[in-house]
């Protein structure tokens, strides 16, 4: 059987991709990265897996059908040479892999990405950079480069260091993302205020304004430094000439998994011939997504709605989000999670065939979730809330682990746990009391930051910025020892941290309830599972 190798000479041979069920672009490649360099439309910083399997796959669709003409640029500030060498190596293609849950493949090339650029001022790139920002066509900047891509300020609310010189400094020595975007469209305004929308496509809470937030900031030091003309903060401000568009984006995206890596290879997928079934010549991802974004596009919007995007308000979007992270899908993940690493399990998957944990996480969601969630109405919450318990975490082909999702839950479990405990407040208080699934969750992080699972062995803990304060304050509690009054103090401490949890716990009655929980799951080997 011939070996496929993922270039663009390798594609001429159709029949040889077809036969093994791999699907290729049915437009011509060289043509619209050609066409896409002369009048550039979008470009995308942070091409990782979920921009290839999303974004970048529904354009190569649009392609195909005729509904668009134009490919993507792509553009980083980290890992320059790596980025490039690895587009470079596959012919800036990306073989994309979707893991269906009755564990057969859908397979893609996707061939839309026309340039790799590094967005340093300082590099030879920056002239191509400038030119595609100052094109009168260009439409969009789109970013995928999680959370920390964002992140200006230090833990006091600060700006960092590195933030602070680069803001009293030359804008043209800056290499943080959001002061390169900010230099950017002060190009675009020079040449003449040209309307532009920046899409943050992150699962990232207000995502559009966090962008928007950090770009001004950058803005203002630079204006009062003398280094900008102050009329381009109001340029950045009308939302009629730059916008930043909230975004709601779901799509399950782990790692490139050795296991599909090798399925590509019975297939006789080879990757390159230097790297083989390399992770950069691959992306895999679930079926089900969703992305739902504010319909707020200054210079032309893509055609993304014709492959399932929805398009709508600010307040739809926030809606949507909420639905998810703070009921439908997020809650449920830490659940899993927490209590996952608790019981030694190393794939989400195999959790749902515990009926303990299943019980746990259609408790939280159908019998506590439901009752008070926010309904965006263009999603149904408990079609979605199916979807998820009955497709999407059971699927063999989603490798992630419950050690992966339980890093950050500090930074996490306010959003999705805090805020329906305050919707139950708001609805009627006493209706805390009846509460059994949502304290058990928080006292199973609380028993998880012992650092013992449940056969009373040791257990690396996830990465986590408040992980040193927690394990601190809870340095009198033992393993297997009920000290009540250890408990306790240690616990109320925790419990009463209105950064956690959106509000004081302590002033509630599941502060007892979420004790009392935690007690029951410290009484030694097996206790944890004897609580489920």
């Amino acid at each position: 059987m011939k070996k496929l190798y993922l270039n663009l000479e390798a594609l001429e041979d159709r029949d040889a991709w077809e036969e093994r069920g791999i699907k290729l672009p049915s437009y011509p490649i060289r043509e619209v990265r050609d066409d896409s360099l002369d009048s550039p439309r979008w470009l995308h910083f942070g091409a990782g897996n979920i921009f290839k399997m999303f974004p970048a796959r529904i354009q190569d669709e649009l392609l195909d059908c005729g509904m668009t003409d134009c490919g993507v640029s792509v553009a980083t500030s980290i890992d320059i040479d790596g980025i490039k060498a690895q587009f470079a190596a596959v012919d800036n293609l990306t073989l994309a892999v979707g893991l269906r849950s009755d564990a057969q493949l859908d397979l893609r090339v996707v061939g839309c990405v026309s340039e790799v650029l590094s967005a340093i001022p300082s590099d030879p790139d920056w002239k191509r950079m400038s030119s595609i920002f100052k094109d009168p066509h260009f439409q969009l900047v789109s970013y995928t480069i999680t959370e920390k891509g964002y992140s200006i300020y230090d833990s006091s609310d600060a700006f960092t260091k590195s933030v602070q010189e680069e803001m009293s400094r030359d804008p043209y020595e800056c290499k943080h993302l959001m002061g390169i975007t900010c230099l950017l469209l002060y190009e675009r305004y020079l040449t003449g205020q040209r309307p532009l929308t920046l899409l943050s496509m992150d699962n990232l809470s207000h995502n559009g304004s966090v962008l928007g937030s950090a770009v001004k900031a950058y803005a203002k030091s630079w204006i009062e430094g003398g280094f900008m003309k102050s009329s381009f903060m109001s340029y950045l401000e009308d939302d009629t000439q730059i916008s930043f568009p909230w975004s709601m984006i779901d799509k399950i995206t782990p790692a490139p998994d050795p296991g599909v890596s090798k399925m590509l290879e019975d297939l006789s997928f080879y990757g390159t011939p230097e790297h083989g079934v390399a992770p950069f010549t691959f992306a895999n991802a679930e079926e089900a997504e969703y992305l739902v974004i504010e319909d707020n596009f200054t210079n032309g919007r893509p055609k993304w709605d014709k492959r399932g995007v929805i398009f709508t308000s600010r307040d739809i979007v926030e809606k949507a989000e909420t639905m998810k992270v703070s009921t439908c899908l997020n809650p449920l993940h830490t659940a899993l999670a927490v209590y996952g690493c608790l019981l030694s399990y190393e794939k989400i998957n195999e959790e749902m065939k515990d009926p303990d944990l299943l019980n746990l996480i259609s408790g939280l969601s159908y019998k506590e979730g439901l009752p008070v969630v926010v309904d965006p109405e263009i999603i149904d919450p408990k079609a979605f809330l199916d979807t998820v318990i009955v497709e999407r975490f059971p699927n063999p082909f989603l490798p992630d682990t419950p050690q992966r999702i339980a890093t950050d839950t500090s930074q996490k479990i306010s959003v999705r746990f805090g805020n329906n405990i305050l919707r139950y407040r708001e609805k009627d208080e006493t209706l805390l009391d009846q509460l059994v699934y949502i304290p058990a969750v928080i006292a199973g992080w609380l028993r998880y930051l012992l650092g013992v699972d449940d056969r009373g062995e040791e257990m690396v803990l996830s990465p986590d910025p408040m992980l040193d304060h927690l394990r601190d304050t809870m340095s009198e509690i033992t393993f297997g020892e009920d000290d009540k009054n250890a408990i306790e103090i240690a616990l109320t401490k925790i419990l009463s941290n209105q950064r956690l949890f959106g509000q004081d716990l302590t002033e509630t009655v599941l502060a007892t309830k979420i004790i009392q929980y935690f007690r029951m799951m410290n009484q030694g080997k097996g206790a944890v599972r004897q609580f489920l």
